[in-house]
């Protein structure tokens, strides 16, 4: 099976490449600026499956709308019909194509072209109007605001709001893959596309309605929580594809952040991350013959996971004299749940350091610690 992707250097057709050869298809044939139109005709002479994602919405002159987009697919188009081909095809439009401006009135010709064909070739065609797309490999002050302002804020460069209000409709880049992927394993499987042959058909995948301004100040929060260890929403699908597209646009220095470890002779405490509803996980070392703890709490639950090292773990539920005793090491690793009202100590019992991870049900809040001290 070979599939042709028109625009295949673009942002949405390079994660669609990438898609498409995880999902195990191995002839794509991939077409951008740098071919001629010798090379797409033979590739629509060859091809099983088009996505026509190629298009221009950034050009030096208007002229470029009509060759880029009208022009191009009109060509992709005439290709098939001279080699007598019935290939399906899918073509990404705009939101835009209602409208009357320039690149509007060569979205909607381009879709018109794309109709025509499916209606002489009885080719199954698939009409898709794209709101704004957002997600890795997107280009900044090119495909979204969302990207430039993903490049700029992970940068430390300031961002332009001209209305915060302005309405933005959202569409994250993997949701589409899945939408575009599963409509052609439909076709391959003979089952019904919904859509297919008319002159628009429905996204069927989710789509964000939000303003301009909720979207800046989302992805303004995301460097702040370097610094108070939190981590996004993540309930909020729109937040954490935010997140993670915000992610992708990390300049390749700005990776790694540094950790405050409160140390002492004991070994060390530091704080990994925190969020209100997930609570806190933290990394403590303890040197050796080193015991920690020594206290209980009221509502406060943990959870404790050695990494490296041999431990014993101790417990003394408060008001009985029974203490129950967990060996622990890194080469087996085990959860040790911390239940409230139970005094408890960790006890690096190896000759190297030992290395736990604890997890709280909630973050330590200084004026609420829910921290008692008494020995095991």
């Amino acid at each position: 099976m070979k599939i042709l992707v028109t625009g295949a250097n673009g942002f949405i057709g390079k994660n669609l490449v990438k898609r498409l050869e995880n999902l195990g298809y191995t002839d794509i044939l991939c077409f951008g600026r740098e071919n001629t139109n010798e090379e797409l005709k033979a590739f629509c002479n060859e091809a099983d499956y088009i996505f026509h994602l190629a298009g221009v919405n950034r050009p030096l002159s208007e002229e470029e709308f009509t060759s880029g987009n009208t022009g191009l697919t009109r060509t992709l188009t005439g290709y098939l019909m001279e080699c007598k081909r019935s290939c399906p095809v899918v073509i990404t439009s705009s939101a835009q194509a209602e409208l009357d401006n320039p690149y509007g009135i060569s979205k909607r010709e381009a879709e018109e072209a794309v109709y025509e064909y499916g209606q002489k070739s009885k080719a199954p065609v698939l009409i898709y109007r794209m709101p704004n797309v957002f997600g890795k490999w997107s280009k900044p002050e090119y495909n979204s605001a969302v990207a430039t302002f993903c490049h700029n804020i992970s940068r430390g460069l300031p961002i332009k709001v001209n209305d915060a209000s302005h309405p933005m409709t959202l569409l994250y880049i993997d949701d589409l893959l899945d939408l575009l992927t599963g409509v052609m394993r439909d076709h391959f499987e003979g089952k019904k596309i919904q859509g297919s042959g008319e002159r628009l058909a429905d996204l069927t995948c989710p789509q964000y309605k939000t303003t301009l301004g909720h979207i800046a100040d989302t992805i303004q929060s995301f460097p702040k929580m370097r610094e108070s260890l939190e981590v996004p929403d993540l309930s909020d699908p729109l937040v954490s594809k935010l997140y993670s597209t915000y992610l992708s646009f990390l300049p390749k220095d700005g990776f790694a952040y540094k950790l405050k470890m409160n140390k002492d002779v004991r070994g060390s405490f530091t704080e990994f991350l925190r969020s209100d509803d997930r609570g806190q996980i933290s990394v403590n070392i303890t040197h050796p013959g080193i015991t920690k703890g020594q206290h209980w709490h009221d509502s406060k639950n943990e959870k404790f996971l050695v990494v490296k090292g041999e431990g014993l773990i101790r417990f003394r539920r408060i008001g009985d004299s029974e203490v129950t005793e967990y060996h622990v090491n890194g080469d087996d690793l085990t959860v040790v749940d911390i239940p409230t009202g139970y005094t408890h100590s960790i006890i690096n019992e190896g000759e190297e350091d030992l290395v736990t991870l604890m997890w709280a049900n909630e973050a330590f809040d200084p004026d609420r610690p829910d921290t008692y001290r008494e020995e095991v």
